[in-house]
């Protein structure tokens, strides 16, 4: 089955793009990026912070059964567009990756369809093809269908 978050990734380019279509008003699909107990769900991590504007800033932890924090990412929130758009960092704690910088587009298709498109831009080649190593494309596209099924029952 094909996954319904699509990833591209030119060969010798610093950044990606990420794309998905929703069965979602815009409006839902936004909320979904930008309020805490929505993103808790989806993402299944714990929201430490979600400062949903421009210079706002945010910060994420998953734990495991004992407690142990396994996850911890955090970033500014450089310009935030209700329904339009959000740019923001995105680093992950105690990671080789650095910091990237994201670039989140939503388009309205129609009154109950959207589209998300995500440009991701690392410091390097190398760092982009290392993420590109993880099940990153397999992670992603299962949030993205829990991000369906949450924001779904917001209708």
């Amino acid at each position: 089955m094909a996954r319904k978050t699509q990833i591209h990734a030119e060969d010798g380019k610093q950044e990606l793009t990420i794309t998905r279509e929703f069965d979602l008003p815009v409006d839902l699909l936004f909320k979904a990026y930008a309020e805490a107990g929505i993103v808790e769900q989806w993402m299944g991590t714990k929201v430490l912070k979600l400062e949903s504007r421009k210079h706002g800033s945010y910060a994420f932890e998953t734990s495991d059964p004992q407690g142990n924090v396994v996850f911890r990412a955090n970033g500014v929130i450089h310009d935030f567009v209700p329904n339009e758009k959000i740019i923001r960092t995105f680093e992950m704690e105690n990671a080789p990756f650095g910091p990237q910088m994201e670039f989140l587009e939503f388009e309205k298709r129609t009154d109950d369809t959207s589209k998300l498109t995500i440009q991701i831009v690392y410091r390097s080649v190398a760092l982009r093809d290392q993420m590109l190593q993880l099940p990153f494309a397999q992670g992603l596209n299962m949030a993205h269908n829990r991000l369906q099924e949450i924001v779904n029952q917001l209708k």
